[in-house]
Order: structure tokens, then C-alpha cells, then sequence
């Protein structure tokens, strides 16, 4: 039995000797590789974290002591420790452990964590809460990984110095920027101001200078000067400090014993401290550790070589990607901006080829939008790549500095719809609905690899304000494009697949394929379907759905988006607005619930948006509605 099989929870942990917590942080990292390489998932991240998930688990109090992981892709060695081992290999599938943190997954689990920088601000709370209920625990909030770029991380930060609640933030920081050859002085340091010594003897300093007559505050200050002078000799912590945190480190993530002795030391602290450890993302997979940017999230691949298997058929990214920098080479002013998302948005060829007009503003995607304003008011052309999940944090900038000001940016909305295994908080369910509510918005979605391509052309020619084209993670329908110039389509017009009598299906975006099928499966029970490629949620083609509603009688939509305020929401409220709100109209779209996670197909069958499915809805739909007029 491995030593990983007798760790039930985190109390095991303690009990290990120093030769035991090294042969089970290898025997963790083993099982992380082999286990993503069948599932895929985020692997460099949670390589990087073993030795410090290990030494936060020894050193505290799991669940009473509060852990948050920030973005939540570090989690995995904590699942594992955590009692969640024998259920591991279910990772990221359909029932199966999460991928992330989520409370209804563990005690472990204080707070689901799945967007950047949110963990200070949770833990702030958490911290508050326990202090106003008289409660004695600690709070730890783990940062790192690309989320301290975010704003909210130091929105979080200016409050926690401000209310100076007992909370230790780590800022696991893995990307190369401390050099080696400070980390003997810095360990020296950090293993100097976390010791009681240290601390009596400031503290004694300070209060005798300070009794001084006439002179103690000045001397007092001058004290302050003088040790942040020569702290940050060799440590970036005076930004922290002037926050109202005490600052350590930076120390060595993967010497256990060094973490282990500053987090017990770091437990005495009554305010708000932040420890600033060192790590190398990837640690000990060769493959990762040589390109932790590609090993960051993979799909699935051979753990002996690290080599991804590769899909043949291509991806709507991939389209994207290779359309921006058609794009560029023929318009000198568009530009591209992405959320820490390059390579994972289509943007790496587009960044090689254009250094100069390419910008990855790091995790803030309310800074992206609002600097994509500035741009497009500056003559430029954004496109502006970023996963529907995210741009969700950026909605008050979508109104308020690009919208208002009817400025045209375009918003290439990748993940748009179901992305699978990531789960609730990264679907992309919500995009129609808080896009097509802004004045003066235009939304596409395309039906396949090529009409993205004609929707993205027509988006950076669009002579008004902004634009939003939304696509999934997912293949492209067709095996390969033709090469063609790209079409400019004309604003709000839909397009007819299908000619039929009974029904029409308005489908949008990825609903397409899946409509068509419906419609072939509708034919072998004796039912003509129209089929409609809606084209635009915003604005909608008025003109087809009237005249469908006035012709057909029946009109479905389907959408890979919740229904409120969705797709099938706009054509009600086009049947209003023309007074036909008697003609029968079925919506068909994501659940009005969070869906969880599994792989895209299988989500798709299990909400009832496969061909099957909508097939099925719509036949039961139309012969209730055909018995209730017979």
C-alpha cells in the first residue's frame, strides 16, 4: 500500500517523518500526472504546489482552520490529501470530482473558487465572520498563478490592511521573477522576522524610541525607514507593508522543512501577514517544467513523453486564431487583446506575428475591456478575446465605457455555451442575456468554422459600436473550410436551411447542426420542420420571425444559453412587439439550473440540446399543440 492510500485526511499528515513527506509529495505528483493524462486538466499548476499543500495541511487545522485556494486549479494535491484520493481517477467527469473547489464537495472545501483573485476577499470575510462570532481559527487565503494581476486581489489587500483581521495570505509566485541567487539572504531574512526574537526586539524598539522625549517619533520613523531600507535590498515587500500587511519572504516552495517552520511561525501573528513563497509550476514533470505555459491545462496526452494527442479535426479557437491575423495583415489598425488567455484563445500565432498590436493584460478583465475602450476611441480596432465566463466580470465596463460611448470594440466570446469538464463556474451560459440587453449591441453566433470566419470579417468592418461574437469550445462541423474570401454579412439577417410546413426551428450558433438532425429525425415521424440559422441575437431578423410566425404558426428556438433573457426571449419579445404573442412558440435552451461537469457531448444529451432531445421536445410539443386545436 502506498503512503497516499493511508491518507484519509489531513490529521494523517502529521504523523509522517520528514523521509515520509518526501516520498508522499512524489508519490502525489505520480498520481497527478497519470491521472490528468487520462482526463486532461490542469497539471503544471498543481505540480508546482505539492510541498507547500503539504506543509499548510501539517501546520493547520483542516477543516476548522479555513484554506481557500484561489482560481481553484492548484486544488488537486489538497483533493488528495483531503480524503477524496479513491475517488481521484474521476476527475473532471460526468458525477465525478470536480475540478476546481466546491463546497458541496468536501468540509475541506470552505469556499468554491474557480475566477482569479478572489480568495483574499473570501478569506477577509471568513475572517471577519469568525472574529464577530468569537471564534478562534485561522484563515488562509493561497494566491498565485497569474491571479494577483488581477484588481480585486488588491481590493481585497487594501481592505484586509485596513481592518487588520488575524489572516495569512500566500502568494505563491512560480513565475520565475525572483532570482536564485537571492534566496539564501532572503531565507535568512524571512527566518529572522518571523522568529519571536525578532519580533520582541521590534516591538521593544519601537515602544522605547517611542518614549523618547521630543525626538521618539521621528526616531521611531527613521527606525521604519531604515529596516524597510534594507529588507528591500533583497525583498519586493514595501508595496505590502504600505498596505497594512507584514510581508515575508520570498522562500523556496519545495523545501518543505523551510515552509513548515515560517507557517508555524507565521500562526502567532495577530494581524494580516503575507508570505511570499517561490515555486517552479510543473516541478518535477520534465515535460512541464520545460513548457509549463503549454502543461498549464492540457488535454489528453502519453505521461511518459508528455506528447498531447492531437485531434484532427480543428477548433472554433483555431479558426479565430487564424483569422485575426488574416485579419491583421490587412487592416494595420486592429489590434488584439486577451485576459491571460493566449495560447488557450487562438492568440499565440497572432502574438508572434504582431508583437506590437498584441496585448495580454493578465487576469483583469475589467482593465481589458475598459483599455480595448481606449484603444477603439483611439482609432484602433480590439479584438478583444475573452471566455464568456470571464467577460462576466467586466459587464459594468461593457456599458459604461465601450457601449455608451457606442465605441467598436469587438468581443471574440470564446467558451461561449457548454465547455465540459471545467464545470458550473466556467459554462458559458449567460452571454446572450447580458449582451443582447446592452443598447447598441450586436451579438453572432456562428454555425460553423466558416461563417465564424464571415462573422469576425464583418464585425471589424462594422461602421457602428460594438460587436460580440460568440463560439464554443468545441470542433468545428466540418471536416476542413474551403478557401475562400471571407463574406461580409449583412447586419441582423438570418438564413434558411430547411423549408417545412409544420414547425420552424430558429437555432442559434452551435444549435445549427443539432437542429438539422432534429429536423431529419422530425421527418421519419411524419412532421416537416423548417430550420432557420438565426445568425444574430442582436439585433434579431424581425422580418423571418413574423414571417414564420404568420406562415408556420409554430415557432422553436434553440440555444446553447440559459432562457432568460436569452435567444428564445428575444424572439418572444419580437412576437410582441408585432402582436402575435398567440402564436405557439417552444423554447428550448440550457436548464434554469447550474449544470455540472462532463464531457461536452455527454452535457449536451444530459440537458436535452443533442438531436435527439430537441427532436423529441419538438414532436411532443407539436402533436399536444395539433391535439388542442383538433
Amino acid at each position: 500500500m502506498s503512503l497516499l492510500e493511508r491518507i484519509h485526511s489531513p490529521a494523517d499528515l502529521k504523523a509522517l517523518s520528514r523521509a515520509q513527506i518526501h516520498q508522499l509529495a512524489a508519490e502525489i505528483r505520480h498520481v497527478i500526472i497519470q491521472t490528468v493524462a487520462r482526463r486532461a486538466g490542469h497539471l503544471a499548476p498543481n505540480l508546482g504546489v505539492v510541498e507547500l499543500t503539504l506543509a499548510l495541511h501539517r501546520v493547520f487545522d483542516s477543516p476548522r482552520d479555513k484554506i481557500l485556494w484561489d482560481v481553484g486549479h492548484q486544488s488537486y494535491p489538497h483533493k488528495l490529501v483531503t480524503g477524496r484520493f479513491e475517488r481521484f481517477d474521476t476527475l473532471r467527469s460526468l458525477g465525478g470530482l470536480a475540478g476546481y473547489p466546491m463546497r458541496s464537495e468536501s468540509e475541506h472545501d470552505p469556499f468554491g473558487t474557480c475566477h482569479g483573485s478572489t480568495s483574499i476577499s473570501a478569506a477577509l470575510g471568513f475572517a471577519v465572520a469568525r472574529d464577530l462570532c468569537g471564534e478562534n481559527h485561522h484563515v488562509v487565503a493561497v494566491i498565485g498563478d497569474g491571479a494577483l494581476t488581477g484588481g480585486m486581489a488588491f481590493e481585497g489587500l487594501n481592505n484586509a490592511g485596513e481592518l487588520k483581521r488575524r489572516l495569512i495570505v500566500i502568494l505563491n509566485d512560480n513565475e520565475w521573477s525572483i532570482s536564485r541567487n537571492t534566496g539564501a539572504i532572503a531565507r535568512y531574512l524571512t527566518k529572522l522576522t518571523t522568529s519571536r526574537v525578532y519580533r520582541a526586539f521590534e516591538r521593544d524598539v519601537y515602544e522605547l524610541l517611542g518614549r523618547l522625549p521630543r525626538l521618539g517619533r521621528q526616531a521611531q520613523l527613521a527606525a521604519r525607514r531604515v529596516k524597510e531600507g534594507l529588507q528591500n535590498l533583497v525583498v519586493p515587500g514595501v508595496l505590502f507593508e504600505e498596505l497594512g500587511l507584514k510581508y515575508f519572504g520570498p522562500i523556496d516552495g519545495h523545501d518543505f522543512d523551510v515552509l513548515e517552520e515560517t507557517l508555524s511561525d507565521l500562526r502567532r501573528f495577530e494581524g494580516p501577514v503575507l508570505l511570499h513563497v517561490v515555486t517552479t509550476k510543473g516541478k518535477g514533470y520534465g515535460p512541464a517544467e520545460g513548457d509549463a505555459g503549454t502543461f498549464h491545462g492540457v488535454g489528453v496526452f502519453d505521461p511518459e513523453t508528455g506528447t498531447a494527442s492531437k485531434s484532427a479535426r480543428r477548433t472554433y479557437t483555431q479558426v479565430f486564431g487564424e483569422t485575426a491575423i488574416e485579419i491583421a495583415a490587412r487592416m494595420p489598425r486592429v489590434v488584439a487583446v486577451t485576459a491571460a488567455m493566449t495560447d488557450n484563445t487562438g492568440l499565440k500565432g497572432f502574438a508572434k506575428q504582431y508583437p506590437d498590436r498584441f496585448f495580454d493584460v493578465g487576469m483583469a478583465e475589467e482593465h481589458g475591456v475598459t483599455f480595448s475602450a481606449g484603444l477603439a476611441a483611439s482609432g484602433m480596432v480590439p479584438l478583444t478575446a475573452i471566455y464568456s465566463t470571464f467577460l462576466q466580470r467586466a459587464f459594468d465596463s461593457l456599458i459604461h465605457d465601450v457601449a455608451v460611448q457606442d465605441l467598436h470594440v469587438v468581443l471574440c466570446v470564446d467558451r461561449a455555451g457548454l465547455v465540459g469538464e471545467d464545470g458550473a463556474p466556467q459554462h458559458g451560459a449567460f452571454d446572450i442575456g447580458y449582451l443582447r440587453m446592452i443598447p447598441g449591441m450586436v451579438v453572432m453566433a456562428p454555425k460553423n468554422g466558416e461563417e465564424l470566419r464571415d462573422m469576425l470579417w464583418t464585425a471589424v468592418h462594422h461602421r457602428g459600436g460594438p460587436v460580440a461574437v460568440r463560439y464554443p469550445r468545441a470542433n468545428i462541423p466540418e471536416e476542413t473550410m474551403p478557401a475562400r474570401e471571407p463574406r461580409l454579412l449583412a447586419l441582423g439577417l438570418s438564413e434558411q436551411l430547411r423549408a417545412g410546413g409544420d414547425v420552424a426551428i430558429v437555432a442559434l450558433g452551435t444549435m445549427v447542426q443539432p437542429a438539422l438532425a432534429a429536423a431529419e429525425l422530425l421527418a421519419a415521424e411524419g412532421v416537416s420542420a423548417t430550420v432557420v440559422n438565426a445568425r444574430f441575437a442582436s439585433p434579431l431578423d424581425e422580418h423571418a420571425i413574423v414571417g414564420l410566425a404568420r406562415s408556420v404558426g409554430r415557432i422553436v428556438t434553440v440555444e446553447e444559453n440559459v432562457p432568460m433573457g436569452g435567444f428564445g426571449s428575444a424572439v418572444s419579445e419580437c412576437l410582441d412587439r408585432h402582436s402575435l404573442s398567440t402564436v405557439a412558440l417552444q423554447r428550448v435552451a440550457l436548464p434554469e439550473h447550474f449544470v455540472t461537469h462532463g464531457k461536452r457531448d455527454e452535457l449536451l444529451r444530459t440537458v436535452g440540446l443533442d438531436p435527439p432531445a430537441i427532436a423529441r421536445r419538438t414532436l411532443d410539443w407539436v402533436r399536444a399543440h395539433q391535439r388542442q386545436y383538433t
